[in-house]
């Protein structure tokens, strides 16, 4: 039964593009993870955290003894995935 001249032939097009999408965040995935993308970006991750932290230590919103172990905290977490 067609219902306003819509017989529901759009919707194979609508899932053929949501497949090329899949597949395509499925094989950049695979090269990212062949390439050590991910690596990459928690390093870069971990980077950032301590700029963050030197910049409350300069700032004196921490204090010496605290900007070390938390800097040390970041490093070992850095090591363990790494």
């Amino acid at each position: 039964m067609m219902m306003w001249g819509w017989n529901g032939a759009g919707w194979g097009l609508v899932m053929m593009l949501f497949m090329f999408a899949v597949w395509g965040a499925v094989i950049w995935l695979i090269v990212t993870l062949a390439r050590g993308g991910l690596r990459t970006w928690s390093q870069k991750g971990a980077r950032e955290a301590e700029q963050v932290l030197a910049s409350r230590y300069a700032a004196g919103e921490i204090d010496e003894d605290e900007y070390r172990q938390r800097l040390n905290v970041l490093r070992q977490a850095d090591r363990d995935t790494g």
